[in-house]
Parts: structure tokens; C-alpha cells; sequence
């Protein structure tokens, strides 16, 4: 039987393609390699080596904004952090500023979670509960049958503020690893090297407890949803083969 449009995923619609791998190379390995031993004076220089290195994660970042043609305040935020971690260096402003804007960035969206809680549409929804991932529909009818709605907007309300609570994690642990790891004057071969470093480092050491504390929610989601339901795992997501 053949596939209709409609049938289609999201990103074969879009021609879009999970490529974490080249990914995790354009925006981490290759900045981190240049900055690290491209920085010298016999080789790109400092302003040479940072400019080269902020050119691969910005080219990416702009190419698939404009690419997809679709708006992601991750990839805008992603742009908007490179952009200031170019300014810094080039304008040669004190390293302290690295530190505020690192843990800037996943501070306000921290911020924009825990402010979101008191709209109609809470960034939950968007994130983890949304119809691209649990059969949203299914969970209301059983919700409504067991007159549990109430409380599960409290639960649900919870899980907002452990949202928040992992961007606020990733704020405090980006501002210790900035001030920690570079010390030297910007503009200098010796900040590039730190900022690859910087790079280098806090991406394992930031994404690896993100992603353990976006799980520990997303059970937290399941176990209430289960407990207030009744259905499983499997009647929970949503089937790729539904007719």
C-alpha cells in the first residue's frame, strides 16, 4: 500500500534528517580542534582561528533555519550564543562576560518554561506532552472518565517546574565550567584554546545529566498518566501504523 502525504513523518515531508552525528562534528569537534591548535601565530592566529571557528556551528545554524524554513527557538537561541561568544572574543571584552552569557542562555529558557506554566500554553505541552508523542487524545477520554483532570494539570504543573529546574542545572553548571576553565584575556591564542576546552568539555558534562533529568521527567510524566488512566507504555505513545 502506498504512502500518502499524509502518511508521511514530519521530516520526509521536509527532505529534514537526524544527523547527530555530523552534528556533534560541525558545532563541537571541528570549533574545538581550531581553537586548540589553529590559534598560534604560525598558523590562523587568534582572531583568525576564533572567526574560522565560529563560522562552521553559524553556517550551520543559519543554513538549516533557511534550509527548512521553519522556526526553532533552540536553533535561533543556538545562533544567538555563538554570535555573542563571537562578539566577546573579537571585541575583546573581559572573559567574565563568557561566563554570564554561557549560563545565560539555558537560564532564560529556564525562565520561559516557568513563566509558560501560567499561559494557556504551557512548554510541557509543547516538549513532552503534544500529540507527536503521546496519544494525547486517548489520555483526555480516561482522564475525563476518571474525573482526574484537575490533578493532572497539578502533576502536570510539576513537571514544568522539573523542566525549568534542568535548564536551570545546565545554567549553573555552564557558568562554573566558564569561570573554571577559561582565565586568560580574550583576543589572546591562549582564550582560544581555553574556549575550545570550554566547548570540548561541556557538552558531555552538560548533556549526559540534561538528558538523565529529561528522562527522570519523562517517567514522571508516564507514572502519572499510568496511575490515573490505567494504560500502558504502549497505548500511551503514539502508533506509527495507526489506519
Amino acid at each position: 500500500m502506498m504512502n500518502t502525504a499524509s502518511d508521511q513523518k514530519p521530516e520526509e515531508k521536509t527532505g529534514h534528517r537526524n544527523r547527530p552525528v555530523v552534528d556533534l562534528m560541525i558545532s563541537i569537534l571541528i570549533p574545538s580542534f581550531i581553537l586548540m591548535k589553529l590559534s598560534g601565530d604560525e598558523y590562523l592566529g587568534a582572531t583568525g582561528a576564533l572567526v574560522l571557528a565560529l563560522a562552521f556551528p553559524l553556517g550551520l545554524g543559519a543554513w538549516e533555519l533557511a534550509r527548512y524554513r521553519k522556526f526553532n527557538i533552540f536553533a535561533l537561541l543556538g545562533l544567538v550564543s555563538v554570535g555573542l561568544t563571537g562578539g566577546i572574543g573579537l571585541l575583546q571584552l573581559d572573559q567574565r562576560w563568557l561566563a554570564v552569557k554561557e549560563a545565560a542562555i539555558p537560564g532564560l529558557i529556564g525562565l520561559a518554561v516557568m513563566a509558560s506554566a501560567w499561559t494557556r500554553y504551557p512548554l510541557i505541552r509543547t516538549l513532552l506532552y503534544n500529540p507527536n508523542i503521546l496519544d494525547v487524545g486517548r489520555i483526555q477520554q480516561k482522564l475525563e472518565e476518571t474525573r482526574s483532570n484537575d490533578l493532572f494539570e497539578a502533576r502536570l504543573l510539576n513537571a514544568t517546574y522539573m523542566l525549568s529546574g534542568t535548564f536551570f542545572f545546565s545554567s549553573l553548571v555552564n557558568y562554573i565550567l566558564a569561570t573554571w576553565i577559561v582565565t586568560s584575556p580574550t583576543g589572546s591564542a591562549a582564550f582560544n584554546e581555553e574556549l575550545g576546552r570550554l566547548t570540548l568539555l561541556s557538552y558531555p558534562m552538560i548533556a549526559i545529566p540534561s538528558t538523565l533529568m529529561m528522562m527522570a521527567i519523562m517517567y514522571y510524566l508516564w507514572r502519572i498518566v499510568h496511575d490515573m488512566t490505567g494504560l500502558t507504555l504502549e497505548e500511551l505513545l503514539v502508533s506509527e501504523n495507526r489506519n
